[in-house]
């Protein structure tokens, strides 16, 4: 069939370059030129195809364009799957072994699975929402996935096509565009003061006690708590440098190691009096310990650790707590509202908000006051009856 011919910038097919035909099998077929082989001077021509004249005349005129421009990228064989695979292998080698493992567990459980054959080149938005869509959506007759969740997947997603942007395989990122579920605020619930007196009292002489107040009056993260070692306190100024954390070796149940903080930066903070002086006699009686252990004891460094050395088990210190809160009427009462007990009660005693942050090791200033927020407002308004107060105590004099 005769060949019919798009314009060109010179006769001798220059780059961006192309014609169009009409192939046996029906199908519309563009050919363009993006370059000369460095090696071998020959033209490199690319192809683009349509079920019509004007739609392969509308994607040929793109495509030139991209030429033109300097940002066309060759098709890619590649699937969404096959690139997931590479991304997760290649590219995450600086990121915590347990973020990694979450990252392999939404590729494998969600995102393959909808998405595994689809050619990476070709991915767009609306496939892309749909897919969210699907993830939130009641399946025989059981819920779809949280608002939460469906941002992880989407974070890991994202993720990975970015990068995909980056190296040059996709132009643009298809998830930029998407629209995700709207996630609510998870309630804290930190302890009130009577809650506070009653889980102080219940822990006296428990062979937790120290480690359970060291979190209520630093905020310390109970991965940070149990890998803390004695080099990263100074009895003397009432300091504790908190670089790492132990956690659980993906993969490995009861395995842990040390590893970064959760934001891979270390912080300082200053403690208490009180808790100083916690510590000390802590340190006294585990020296008291290693006497009695002899040579059983193993010699890591840990502040808190068990009868011979060797570090806390986590889960150990999360179960001994669920226990304690149970005996006192709070059974809902999670560890981690330890650390958000103490937020709220340096904020409450006048702590400024980029002091708090700064202890809680958060990322910035607007995160911590987003969780939060709530406690300020109520100083905020205590600050205007005070104010009130005291302006009529002006005026009545």
């Amino acid at each position: 069939m005769e060949e019919k011919s798009i314009p060109r910038k010179s006769t001798r097919n220059a780059q961006g370059g192309g014609t169009i035909r009409q192939r046996s099998d029906g199908r519309w077929e563009a050919r363009f030129t993006v370059g000369r082989d460095p090696g071998t001077g020959k033209q490199i021509q690319r192809s683009v195809y349509g079920s019509t004249q004007k739609e392969v005349r509308q994607k040929l005129s793109q495509a030139i364009a991209a030429v033109d421009e300097g940002t066309y990228q060759a098709p890619s064989k590649m699937t969404v799957g096959q690139w997931l695979d590479i991304w997760a292998a290649e590219y995450l080698g600086g990121v915590k072994p347990k973020t990694v493992e979450s990252y392999n567990c939404q590729i494998k459980n969600h995102i393959k699975p909808a998405m595994a054959a689809i050619k990476l080149d070709t991915l767009d938005a609306h496939t892309v929402q749909k897919f969210y869509n699907r993830l939130s959506a009641e399946k025989d007759g059981k819920p779809g996935l949280s608002p939460k969740s469906v941002q992880i997947v989407h974070g890991v997603l994202h993720k990975a096509l970015q990068q995909a942007v980056e190296i040059g395989y996709i132009r643009f990122n298809p998830a930029d565009a998407c629209k995700l579920p709207r996630a609510e605020k998870p309630e804290i619930k930190p302890l009130d003061n009577d809650a506070m007196a009653s889980f102080i009292k219940a822990i006296q002489g428990h062979r937790f006690e120290t480690i359970y107040l060291t979190m209520l009056f630093t905020g310390m993260r109970r991965g940070e708590v149990c890998g803390l070692t004695w080099d990263c306190v100074d009895l003397e100024r009432g300091t504790i440098l908190i670089n790492k954390q132990l956690q659980n070796v993906p993969g490995q149940p009861g395995e842990y190691r040390l590893i970064s903080t959760k934001n891979s930066k270390g912080r300082t903070i200053t403690t208490a009096a009180s808790v100083v002086q916690l510590l000390r006699k802590h340190q006294a009686q585990q020296l008291r310990d290693r006497l009695k252990a002899g040579p059983l004891w193993e010699d890591h460094g840990f502040v808190f650790c068990n009868e011979v050395g060797s570090h806390l088990s986590p889960p150990t210190v999360y179960h001994n707590y669920k226990r304690i809160v149970a005996s006192i009427g709070l059974p809902d009462a999670r560890l981690h509202d330890l650390r958000h007990s103490y937020a709220v009660a340096a904020l409450r005693a006048g702590d400024d908000i980029k002091t708090v942050q700064g202890n809680l090791g958060h990322h910035a200033a607007s995160f911590t006051l987003d969780v939060y927020g709530h406690v300020t407002e109520e100083m905020k308004q205590a600050s205007a009856d005070r104010m009130e107060q005291y302006m009529k105590n002006i005026v009545g004099g």
